[in-house]
């Protein structure tokens, strides 16, 4: 697959004239998926000429969360959630989403890259290291626990909420 540079993004989203092709026919022609079409179309229009800026790519589970919060409470797609908070790829929210379901908040913690260092840490040796089923790893646990718990508290409400609306309408997708 073809790595778009900020410029050729930019390129392709101001050629597109919708009078003259669909999002379909485009995309094809200019060799990209018609979802990732879609998407840089989504960013620009609401962040304009800096919608394709390089932005952080490691966020931290915080982050993660608030996002999956967001769109859980405004009912708002993957797509539209991802380009309002400029991530890079709208799948990357779906695979949070999985994360947060099979692991709950553990599992949207980032991830170390690159390769370990073959450097001895000398500070490694005086790390207290938590004994399992010592108090303060009973402590840590509890505190994980009970945000897991609020979390899914909010969820839940928000599934009730959503439940007992008497406007339950569909939003019919824009664009071809």
């Amino acid at each position: 697959m073809t790595k778009f540079t900020k410029g050729s993004k930019l390129a392709l989203i101001q050629g597109y004239d919708s009078d003259l092709l669909s999002q379909t026919e485009y995309a094809n022609q200019m060799r990209v998926t018609k979802s990732q079409f879609q998407y840089w179309l989504k960013l620009y229009e609401i962040h304009g000429e800096t919608a394709f800026t390089n932005g952080y790519t490691n966020y931290p589970a915080s982050f993660k969360l608030d996002v999956l919060n967001h769109m859980a409470q405004s009912d708002a797609s993957l797509m539209d959630t991802a380009a309002l908070f400029k991530l890079p790829d709208f799948s990357m929210l779906y695979s949070w989403q999985r994360k947060m379901e099979t692991g709950g908040l553990e599992a949207l913690e980032p991830k170390k890259k690159g390769r370990p260092s073959m450097k001895k840490n000398p500070n490694s040796s005086t790390k207290r290291s938590v004994v399992e089923g010592s108090v303060e790893a009973l402590e840590e646990r509890i505190k994980q626990l009970e945000m897991e718990n609020e979390y899914l508290k909010k969820l839940n409400a928000l599934v009730r909420n959503k439940e007992k609306s008497p406007n339950k309408t569909k939003h019919k997708p824009s664009g071809n």
